[in-house]
């Protein structure tokens, strides 16, 4: 059930990362959604090997929103090349 939980809030997490992020961002809907639950899922792991959370636990929003937005940053850099 946690990785379901990872994943609602990615989505969400993904739609306010897109939000506050400056630039003009070309990604699509499902784009985003997918970045968002990726930054989610990545916060989750590195929070997990640093010792921040426990097994099982998911990474919190911020966390999420944090990851979503270094991602979108990478997305952004790999679309210009």
């Amino acid at each position: 059930m946690s990785i379901v939980w990872t994943i609602l809030i990615g989505f969400v997490a993904g739609l306010v990362a897109r939000a506050i992020k400056p630039g003009d961002d070309s990604a699509g809907f499902i784009v985003t959604t997918l970045i968002g639950i990726a930054g989610s899922l990545i916060a989750t792991y590195v929070g997990q090997a640093m010792g921040w959370y426990t097994a099982g636990e998911g990474a919190g929003f911020i966390a999420s929103v944090v990851g979503a937005i270094v991602l979108l940053f990478v997305w952004g850099l790999l679309r210009r090349k």
